[in-house]
């Protein structure tokens, strides 16, 4: 196959000297690049008895820059394996990126690659670029751009949208053979719409229909759609940028939404039931899911946020860390989110309290602390007729920097805060948001790996996830109450080195 000199250029440089992550701190399940900048999870794909990873990638440096398709296999969806860089820019419709998209395997047992290519419109007054939508082809560790790309041209967005918002292509196939890709689309009277194109080849690509249109909702763009069929229902998540706040349930800033509704042939829309916020923290953004050999739909996300990314000095070889993947459920109407269950062999050492009664005060217990930990936590009142007034858990601490978790039963309200392990130029230090349910009971799952925390409660029902920022030898973990709760608590060492 032929490749490009900058993917020989990148390839090159990956394996050079620059890449030394067994000299820097490391998460231990949390994806990260081998080098230089990470952002949007690509491609995620089960192909030849492997699962595949690309993701948004700049080798050169530990800020964005024009992005490649980094490359990794896994056959547990923790443990990963880097291949050499998959795409990288050069032609004239992707000279200044391959932007987001994802992977699919084709019936002739070729791995296609639709990605969107980004050139920088010289003539544009705002600095943008135009974004077309493009194909690769390739056999899993090789892979070679179709001589016809575009695929999908500026010309062929319906209705007036943007040529410079048009990127992230989905793709799936049904099952009467016929491909078809969600695109997120901009259009300035409607904010975004998702639009659908379709093909029998995978090459020849045309517009079918708009799947939904944000009208002016949820931010001004959407991206990084994904749309999936799950527990007899249809999902569609995107990612909408410069939302404005609005309630307990949606955040300002950039935020991942998932819909649950279906399709209706003979209006052709989807008819949206549900609109939630997927992930209530910081640092969750352009979700992308598969489907496993096994029938699970399986999440992961970049644990990041466009907002906040650019605050970021690193002082590694390396910026930025994937989620741990999820497995997604529907239950009583909400997209539910757990933990792949693979990451319980990583397990070791457990530690268990059961009936701990805390009393308006501050405790550790005895063996319970560490950055890289699996924590499940239940905490309820310790008197039936009066309510304790607040739950804390601090975590990620020393003598005077930690994050933290805080629970108020009485107006059932759960926010994270990173206010006190800051670097000073946080500008998204917290984020709070009512659960959807309480019985009495606050089940709560959080896995501590390094510099990021992910809090998963009452069975993942509400999810929060942050990146930290306190020194690896912070690693305290405090209990606090206002009133009497009693409290179980049991954690495991999560044994495992990443690369």
């Amino acid at each position: 196959m032929s490749m490009n000199d900058s993917l020989r250029k990148a390839r090159q440089y990956e394996a050079g000297p620059v890449r030394s992550p067994v000299f820097e701190p490391r998460p231990r399940l949390h994806f990260t690049a081998p080098v230089g900048w990470l952002n949007d999870p690509n491609g995620f794909s089960w192909y030849r008895g492997q699962y595949h990873l690309f993701y948004q990638y700049y080798p050169y440096g530990t800020h964005w820059g024009p992005v490649h398709w980094g490359h990794a296999v896994s056959s547990d969806l923790l443990q990963w394996t880097y291949l050499p860089a998959a795409l990288a820019p050069g032609e004239e419709y992707d000279r200044d990126g391959c932007f987001s998209g994802s992977a699919l395997e084709m019936k002739d047992g070729t791995h296609l690659l639709m990605f969107t290519g980004y050139v920088y419109d010289e003539s544009d007054p705002k600095h943008r670029g135009i974004q077309t939508q493009n194909i690769a082809l390739g056999d899993g560790r090789e892979y070679e751009k179709y001589s016809g790309n575009p695929v999908i041209l500026n010309a062929d967005i319906p209705d007036g949208g943007d040529p410079y918002d048009f990127r992230d292509p989905k793709v799936w196939r049904e099952q009467d053979g016929t491909l078809y890709a969600v695109i997120a689309s901009g259009r300035e009277d409607l904010g975004a719409r998702i639009l659908v194109f379709q093909s029998r080849d995978g090459l020849k690509w045309s517009f079918s229909h708009v799947l939904t249109e944000n009208r002016l909702r949820f931010g001004k763009m959407w991206e990084c759609p994904d749309y999936f069929k799950l527990d007899g229902r249809e999902v569609l998540l995107v990612n909408a940028m410069d939302m404005e706040e609005n309630g307990p349930e949606f955040h300002s800033g950039n935020n991942g939404l998932y819909m649950i509704g279906r399709w209706d042939p003979e209006r052709k829309t989807f008819l949206e039931q549900c609109i939630h916020t997927l992930d209530h923290g910081m640092d969750f953004y352009a979700g992308q899911t598969l489907a496993a050999p096994d029938g699970r739909r399986i999440l992961i996300g970049w644990m990041q946020n466009p907002g906040t990314a650019a605050e970021h000095q690193s002082d590694r070889s390396y910026f930025g860390q994937m989620s741990i993947p999820r497995e997604l459920r529907i239950i009583n109407g909400k997209l539910i989110q757990q933990p792949v269950r693979e990451i319980e062999q990583y397990r070791r050492d457990p530690v268990e309290y059961r009936n701990v009664l805390i009393q308006s005060e501050s405790i550790q217990l005895d063996g319970i602390s560490g950055r890289v930990l699996d924590m499940e936590l239940s905490v309820r009142s310790a008197d039936p007729c009066s309510e304790y007034e607040r739950f804390e858990l601090r975590f990620a601490q020393n003598s005077d920097r930690y994050a933290q978790f805080t629970f108020f039963p009485k107006t059932m309200t759960a926010c994270i805060s990173r206010l006190h392990c800051s670097s000073g130029h946080d500008s998204l230090p917290q984020r709070q948001t009512e659960l959807f349910g309480w019985n009495g009971t606050l089940n709560l799952r959080m896995i501590l790996d390094t510099d990021s925390a992910e809090i998963f409660i009452n069975d993942g029902e509400t999810v929060f996830s942050m990146t930290l920022q306190t020194a690896s030898e912070a690693n305290e973990i405090t209990f606090i109450s206002d009133g009497n709760l009693v409290l179980d608590v049991t954690t495991y060492k999560l044994d495992s080195t990443l690369h």
